[in-house]
């Protein structure tokens, strides 16, 4: 496998944890080398991403963030994925373009943003056009960002918490809060405005999601205010309320998210944001939370 600097010792996300990913595992749970668990069209997220053809979905293995309620937590501790190079990145992504996509969306890459900037820089050097979509928590450095300056067309982060205690909580993610503030506001200053193609497909831009927990609408809600008040229509703001709790891992010590989100806590969220003046965004309509959200992590297109 090919080496790529920048793991050595890694400081990548905040944590900063300075470990010689080249030879043992950071806390994310993984080493230098490139670890994917699928690649495939997705159809699953927002209209303007998946669109009729599907988004160029690229899975990461690991992850530097600890969500008591992941639904992914196969992938997000690195328990299922197949070890690639970068030789192999830049062929997966000629091949989605083949199938169709979209867009190639990088999903949980933040880890291996060096490996990532190395396919990416390759890829276009051999004529690569896709647009390329970092889909991340947000929980990792400016610096980091900067790294991908001109590399990155469009930014999906989340922006999960506003109120630290429950980062730490539910997370083990201290100081989300401002790292997320700073890593959004770098996505934005990189892609200031969101453009579009013809069929209604994202060019260029950042969408912000949120995912309701159940109990957090006041949460939810400052966050709505806080991203409208800072960046306007400049962004989209995506809404969910697919959170599915698995309920034999929260029932003890986490009984207060250990349930579905209600309808009226929903319905309160986007009547909020509409009231704001959002008119840029995204809702969930019916019945989400199915298993098409969460692919089958098994190896495909790897």
């Amino acid at each position: 496998m090919e080496e790529v600097p920048g793991y050595s010792p890694c400081r990548l996300c905040p944590r900063k944890c300075n470990i010689d990913r080249s030879t043992a595992k950071g806390f994310c749970n993984e080493k230098s080398t490139l670890h994917v668990s699928r690649a495939s069209l997705h159809m699953w997220e927002e209209p303007c991403i998946s669109g009729e053809k599907g988004s160029g979905t690229v899975f990461f293995s690991g992850c530097n963030m600890g969500c008591v309620f992941c639904q992914n937590y196969e992938i997000s501790r690195g328990r299922i994925g197949k070890n690639i190079d970068v030789g192999r990145l830049v062929e997966i992504f000629f091949e989605l373009a083949e199938k169709g996509a979209n867009n190639i969306n990088l999903v949980t890459g933040d880890i291996f943003i060096p490996t990532i900037r190395t396919a990416i820089e390759r890829a276009k050097a051999d004529g690569f056009r896709l647009p390329f979509l970092m889909n991340t928590s947000s929980y990792i450095s400016v610096e980091t960002l900067k790294s991908l300056e001109g590399l990155i067309d469009i930014y999906l982060p989340d922006m999960k918490y506003i109120r630290d205690e429950d980062a730490v909580r539910y997370s083990n993610s201290p100081g989300y809060p401002e790292v997320a503030k700073a890593a959004i506001a770098e996505m934005v200053r990189q892609q200031p405005e969101c453009i579009f193609e013809q069929n209604s497909i994202i060019k260029k831009g950042v969408i912000v999601r949120h995912l309701l927990l159940p109990g957090m609408l006041i949460q939810a809600k400052m966050i709505v205010r806080y991203l409208y008040r800072m960046y306007g229509d400049s962004i989209f703001i995506s809404l969910m309320n697919q959170y599915t709790p698995d309920s034999e891992k929260l029932k003890d010590k986490y009984p207060e998210i250990n349930r579905r989100v209600t309808e009226y806590e929903y319905k309160s969220l986007v009547d909020y944001a509409a009231e704001l003046g959002v008119t840029r965004g995204f809702m969930q309509v019916g019945e989400t939370a199915e298993e098409s959200f969460i692919p089958p992590f098994d190896l495909s297109g790897v």
